[in-house]
């Protein structure tokens, strides 16, 4: 069967964020609503994040950051320059401006993630496959959502959620289920902060063909073929999965990351709006 393809969203001319007026960006401009709607229900809960910022969230830091240090790449102005040039373009779009560590590390399996609860320590890790499998423009889409992460303190909220959760647990009674339906919160929550991150790529790539591409790379993609991927056409799969996704909707919930074409379907349908 053959799907007729769409043009994903439509690309702009790259600018940085003074060019675009965000000099001031703030996370609520770009967060998913139900980012947003999961972390003011946290903020609520303000001793909780006291704590991790204060307390284990320091000796959590300290011990990542030395095994990057010890086991990593760090990218720098004479380390992999391309990359550390793609990391500072992506921190001025997105207006961040903390100091972060970019490590590279040695790993068959692409990927790439981000921690920082204090925000002393914030880095990002990407694995040798990805840098191989992703175009330059991808890769910097990658960065760019391991900062949007940065941005709207993710790693110290799924923290505060954990822990909130892990305290339920303990509780006599409905303690056990209460933990259960928090734990299948944090899974929608942690699949919404995705969404958010997702926007950020696009904020920075300004192409959402570029963050599509990335989604369907980490789904089904190898530097061998990379060069026959359609990003248009797995846009197609997205929309006709809309279609029949009533079915897995329930087994989804449980999943750290969106299905990759709900992903591709939540983006453009954002890259085609006003916002």
């Amino acid at each position: 069967m053959q799907y007729k393809t769409e043009p994903v969203g439509n690309s702009l001319p790259k600018a940085d964020s003074a060019k675009l007026g965000w000099s001031k960006l703030e996370p609520s401009q770009f967060r998913h609503p139900y980012d947003t709607q999961a972390t003011e229900a946290l903020r609520r809960l303000f001793p909780f994040e006291f704590l991790v910022r204060q307390g284990m969230g320091g000796v959590i830091e300290q011990a990542i950051f030395l095994d990057n240090l010890s086991s990593g790449v760090r990218v720098g102005p004479n380390q992999l320059p391309k990359i550390y040039n793609s990391l500072v373009e992506a921190k001025r779009i997105l207006a961040l401006d903390i100091p972060v560590d970019v490590y590279v590390k040695q790993n068959p399996v692409p990927n790439a993630y981000t921690m920082a609860m204090q925000g002393k320590k914030p880095f990002i890790v990407i694995h040798s496959a990805l840098i191989e499998l992703m175009s330059p423009q991808e890769l910097q889409a990658v960065i760019a959502h391991e900062l949007g992460h940065l941005k709207c303190e993710h790693g110290l909220w799924i923290t505060v959620a954990n822990i909130i959760t892990n305290f339920a647990a303990q509780l006599p009674g409905l303690g056990r289920v209460l933990s259960e339906v928090m734990s299948m919160s944090i899974m929608r929550w942690l699949q919404s902060a995705e969404l958010s991150c997702d926007r950020a790529s696009l904020l920075v790539s300004q192409d959402p063909r570029v963050v599509v591409s990335v989604i369907m790379k980490l789904t089904g993609g190898s530097a061998s073929f990379a060069g026959e991927l359609n990003p248009d056409a797995f846009l197609s799969q997205a929309r006709e999965f809309e279609k029949e996704r009533q079915m897995m909707s329930n087994a989804a919930q449980m999943l750290t990351h969106p299905l990759p074409v709900t992903r591709v379907r939540e983006l453009d349908a954002w890259s085609r709006s006003a916002e």
